[in-house]
């Protein structure tokens, strides 16, 4: 009898790759004992493909192959890309394209920043930079009575910055990467009449997470809501059913601090990771497709993977290196330097909570916490990798933000300006 030969499948668990139920598979090859049980098997096996071929055709969604023990698979080649990449689509140009000596962010032609402006992380602050304070052939033009702007490249007028403050919300109020990556370039053939091939580069800030979650708290503590935002996904907004609200009324409006952490579809909780994930991996908003654990994981991994191909990230902490990064990475200079700002409303409330509740806000927002250690690490190594390429960095570090002469520049107060409501925004 022949000896038989035998195959081992082994899947590795990280972080970012996602695996298989349960580690090695054993594949072994039977002896053949006639051409017709060959037959047979090359039959069955024909049957096989078609079926799953067939299945992925007339499946109306593509999560419907992801139950907890069928979980998509990372390729190791496409490891810095977004996820989606491994379904064919490319919704921007990684970070690791941008490192190469030849790269050049090209406002002549069809390059485009895209801000994922996450609640509660700075992006107010830094989409004002973006508009006002960047040293550019042809500045932004903001009018004085309403919060947009207009960035227009050199020699057209097509917008090289798709933005709150200058768009406006086209993707809907606070858009996350599942929104934006499915909106962004028909809004531009919209807006602009005209269908070019555009290359986009992402750009997003992170906050450390609790921080982030008690400003959100307190934001809403006053009043603010976010109604407008559609959280759309696989060709739908969420329903109702789906994201059941925390409160009845207009608005959650004087919450207190274990109402708000006591509401399990509140959004402020992991907003970070779910909002940079791909969420048609998961179900979109309907969590009955997989089990929670199987869903944490998805989106943790999704998220990881989008925030290391995006063009730009910073953190809210580290306001001078992420402006360096943004100078160095797209060659661009801001005219003032970025203020470190830790004092703020959520440290305060941090002082007043019970460790039973500190405790409770860690644990809802683990996934945050694990996305900023990762994003953390990944700034620092950035941020070590174009400090070894400068030759002048001691310099520019220590004057980042001062530039002599900055071409139409206009000085006008942000805050006295009305701000625009969602239906505005939109048109």
């Amino acid at each position: 009898m022949k000896s038989l030969r035998s195959v081992s499948v082994q899947c590795i668990d990280s972080d970012i790759a996602l695996i298989l139920p349960n580690g090695v598979y054993e594949i072994k090859q039977m002896e053949h004992k006639s051409s017709k049980l060959k037959r047979i098997s090359f039959f069955c096996l024909l049957l096989a493909v078609f079926g799953i071929l067939g299945f992925g055709y007339f499946c109306p969604d593509k999560v419907c192959a992801l139950s907890s023990r069928e979980l998509p698979i990372s390729i190791e080649d496409s490891f810095g890309k977004p996820l989606a990449q491994i379904y064919s689509t490319t919704v921007g140009l990684s970070y690791e394209d941008m490192l190469n000596d030849d790269f050049t962010f090209d406002m002549d032609s069809h390059d485009v920043m895209v801000f994922l402006h996450m609640q509660k992380t700075g992006g107010t602050s830094f989409g004002k930079h973006l508009v006002h304070d960047l040293d550019l052939k042809r500045p932004c033009t903001c009018p004085l009575t309403r919060k947009r702007c207009y960035c227009f490249r050199p020699h057209s007028n097509q917008s090289w910055l798709f933005s709150r403050y200058t768009t406006g919300w086209k993707c809907g109020l606070h858009a996350d990467w599942t929104e934006l990556t499915n909106c962004v370039d028909g809004k531009l053939d919209e807006i602009e009449a005209v269908q070019v091939k555009r290359r986009y580069f992402y750009i997003t800030l992170l906050r450390e997470p609790i921080s982030r979650y008690l400003s959100e708290f307190r934001h809403v503590q006053r009043g603010a809501t976010w109604k407008g935002a559609q959280h759309s996904c696989n060709g739908r907004p969420a329903t109702e059913e789906e994201i059941p609200p925390c409160y009845k009324g207009d608005s959650w409006e004087g919450v207190e601090i274990d109402e708000f952490v006591n509401c399990e579809s509140n959004l402020a909780i992991n907003r970070q990771t779910r909002m940079l994930a791909d969420l048609s991996l998961v179900g979109c908003y309907n969590k009955n497709h997989m089990s929670t654990v199987d869903r944490d994981r998805i989106m943790l991994a999704s998220a990881k993977r989008n925030l290391q191909a995006m063009a730009f990230f910073g953190l809210t902490e580290y306001q001078k290196i992420s402006q360096y990064i943004f100078e160095e990475t797209f060659n661009l200079r801001f005219a003032i330097p970025f203020e470190q700002n830790n004092s703020t409303v959520s440290s305060t409330t941090i002082s007043f909570l019970t460790p039973t509740e500190a405790a409770k806000i860690a644990t809802l927002n683990n996934l945050d916490i694990e996305l900023y250690k990762f994003a953390k690490k990944l700034l620092m190594d950035r941020f070590e990798r174009l400090k070894a390429r400068d030759s002048d960095f001691e310099t520019r570090f220590q004057h980042l933000g001062e530039i002599r002469t900055k071409n139409g520049e206009t000085e006008f107060d942000w805050d006295k300006l009305p701000d625009d409501d969602y239906e505005k925004n939109l048109n």
